[in-house]
């Protein structure tokens, strides 16, 4: 064991940070978006918890947290300044309804909410407007991700799916 250390290997993370799940031509255009693509996508490979009429909320493919959402409307806008009223509403609301739903299913503490405008903000995908709706607890910033610079978490993706899906009110 080198340095003395024992390691958890997260090598999927490297395809994000090598940007290799990248689609030719970036994601400037809706047809390289992930976000765009989701919607249609079958529910167990889109990763779409819930459906309204202007966004809808989707699990982070590289959470920060177990429970990691994003309210994305299908539009797609880069900025917060784009969205129309409706698109604004249901942004805010689904927002809220995020937070219930992830408090019911995982008792989160609370939440991280935010949205990065622009890559020089930390935007991963900057051409589709996205809120993240992070969970969080107390100590989920333990010593794994402060000196370990590794996230634990406790559940695969399609079964955090599920688990939100079912406890979204229709």
């Amino acid at each position: 064991m080198a340095g003395g250390l024992e390691r958890l290997w997260t090598p999927h993370r490297m395809t994000y940070i090598a940007g290799e799940d990248r689609p030719e031509g970036g994601y400037d255009k809706p047809a390289g978006c992930p976000f765009c693509l989701a919607p249609s996508r079958p529910p167990q490979e889109s990763l779409v918890v819930a459906r309204g009429e202007h966004v809808f909320a989707v699990l982070n493919l590289y959470p920060y947290n177990a429970g990691h959402l994003l309210v994305c409307p299908y539009r797609h806008v880069a900025d917060y300044t784009d969205l129309d009223g409706p698109e604004t509403a249901e942004l805010a609301s689904f927002t809220q309804t995020a937070m219930r739903v992830i408090r019911k299913v995982s008792n989160a503490h609370g939440f991280n909410l935010g949205m990065n405008q622009g890559g020089v903000a930390g935007a991963g995908i900057a051409a589709h407007l996205h809120q993240h709706v992070v969970p969080r607890w107390g100590g989920d910033a333990n010593f794994m991700a402060v000196i370990g610079r590794t996230k634990v978490l406790p559940q695969l993706l399609g079964d955090t799916r599920d688990l939100l899906t079912r406890a979204w009110p229709s």
